[in-house]
C-alpha cells in the first residue's frame, strides 16, 4: 500500500477567492496573495461561507477527484462539489444487495456500533486514568462500565431498530461522562449535553466542526474505494443523507475527533476569546478559532500510529481509507465480517 496522505485546503477568510493558475490554486483577499498550493498536494478544499472558487479551480479539481465542499460558519455542511460518477459498479451492486438483506446489513450496523462502543469506551477510561479528580475519576469509570454492559447486550440485538435503540442509549452515557474529561474551569468551557444545529456552547461549537470535517473525508474515503456514500446499513437511509459517511465517522467520533477537541482545551490551546455568541443563544467559533482547530485536525490526521490490522505504523488520517476498503472487501464476499476499527 503507498502511504501518501494528501492535504485539504481549507479556505477561511471572508472574502477570499480560489482561483486556477496553471498546476497550482491560488487564494487571494482584498488583491492580496494568500496561499499558494501546487495541485498535487492537494487531495481536496474546504470552503467557508462568504468565500468563492472559480469555475476553472472547481472543473479541475471535479476531473481530477478533489473534493470541493463548503461548510458554514459553525462547521454545518452547505454543498459539495460531485465529479462524474467513478467507481465498481460490481462493488455497488454487492453494497446495494447488502443493504437490502436484513441480516447481512444487521451484522454491518452491530459492527459499527461494536467499534463506537469501543472506542468510546477507551476515551472515557483514559480520561479516568489521567484525572486528579475523584468525583470525575468516579462518573467516567461509572460510564465505562455502562458502556461495557451495552456491548454485551449488542449480539442480542436481532433488528436494525434495536441495534440503534443501544447506539442511542451509548451515545447518552458518553456525554452524560464527556463534560468529566475536561480539566478546565467550567466557567470556560462547561458542557452539560451534545447540542447541534446550532451548537450551545463552546464544546459543542468544536464538536461540530470536529465532526463535519470527519464525515467529509470518510465520505471521500468511501467514494476513492467505489462505494456509494449514501447507502449506509445502521443509519436510516434519506435523500441527500450520506447514510454511509455517517456510519463509518462512527466508529472514529472519539478517537479522532473528540480527543483532538479534549487536547485543545485541555492544553488550553484554544481559549473562549475563540467562540462568540449568536443571537438565539448559538456559539460559533471565531475566524481565528477555527484556524486553531482546523491546523489541530491536519495534525492529527498525520500523527502515525498503529492501525489493529496493519504490521506498521500508519497516518490517522489514512485509517477511514483502510476501512473503506476492508469495507469493501467485506461486501465482495472476502472477508467473512466486517472488521471495525477499534483504537489502541
Amino acid at each position: 500500500m503507498t502511504r501518501e496522505l494528501l492535504n485539504t485546503l481549507f479556505v477561511l477568510t471572508p472574502g477570499a477567492y480560489v482561483r486556477l493558475d496553471g498546476e497550482t490554486l491560488v487564494v487571494e483577499a482584498e488583491n492580496q496573495r494568500l496561499a499558494r498550493v501546487p495541485l498535487h498536494h492537494l487531495g481536496s478544499v474546504v470552503l467557508f461561507e462568504r468565500t468563492g472558487m472559480s469555475n476553472s479551480a472547481k472543473a479541475r479539481c471535479a476531473a481530477e477527484g478533489r473534493d470541493v465542499t463548503c461548510l458554514d460558519a459553525a462547521g454545518q455542511f452547505l454543498w459539495r462539489l460531485v465529479g462524474p460518477t467513478s467507481g465498481n459498479v460490481l462493488l455497488r451492486r454487492d453494497q446495494y444487495q447488502t443493504q437490502a438483506d436484513p441480516m447481512r446489513c444487521l451484522a454491518v450496523a452491530r459492527a459499527i456500533v461494536a467499534g463506537k462502543i469501543r472506542n468510546s469506551r477507551q476515551t472515557l477510561a483514559r480520561g479516568a486514568r489521567e484525572s486528579t479528580d475523584e468525583e470525575a475519576t468516579n462518573a467516567l469509570r461509572s460510564a465505562t462500565d455502562e458502556l461495557a454492559v451495552y456491548l454485551q447486550r449488542l449480539p442480542e440485538a436481532q433488528t436494525l431498530d434495536a441495534v440503534r435503540g443501544i447506539e442511542g442509549q451509548v451515545a447518552a452515557i458518553y456525554f452524560r461522562a464527556f463534560g468529566h474529561l475536561l480539566r478546565v474551569p467550567r466557567s470556560e468551557f462547561a458542557f452539560a449535553a451534545r447540542t447541534r444545529r446550532p451548537p450551545r456552547d463552546r464544546v459543542n461549537a468544536l464538536l461540530s466542526l470536529f465532526y463535519a470535517l470527519l464525515t467529509t473525508d470518510c465520505r471521500a474515503a468511501l467514494e476513492g474505494c467505489g462505494l456509494d456514500p449514501q447507502i449506509g446499513f445502521l443509519h436510516t437511509l434519506r435523500p441527500g443523507r450520506p447514510a454511509l459517511a455517517l456510519d463509518l465517522a462512527e466508529e472514529f467520533r472519539s478517537y479522532l475527533a473528540d480527543r483532538t477537541a479534549l487536547a485543545l482545551i485541555n492544553r488550553r490551546q484554544i481559549r473562549p476569546e475563540h467562540f462568540e455568541e449568536r443571537p438565539g443563544g448559538s456559539v460559533l467559533l471565531t475566524l481565528e478559532g477555527r484556524r486553531v482547530a482546523l491546523a489541530a485536525y491536519q495534525r492529527r490526521k498525520q500523527e502515525e500510529v498503529s492501525h489493529p490490522l496493519l504490521k506498521d505504523p500508519a497516518p490517522i488520517g489514512l485509517f477511514p481509507h483502510l476501512q473503506a476498503r476492508l469495507l469493501a472487501r467485506h461486501l465482495r464476499g472476502e472477508l467473512p465480517t466486517y472488521p471495525a476499527f477499534l483504537a489502541r
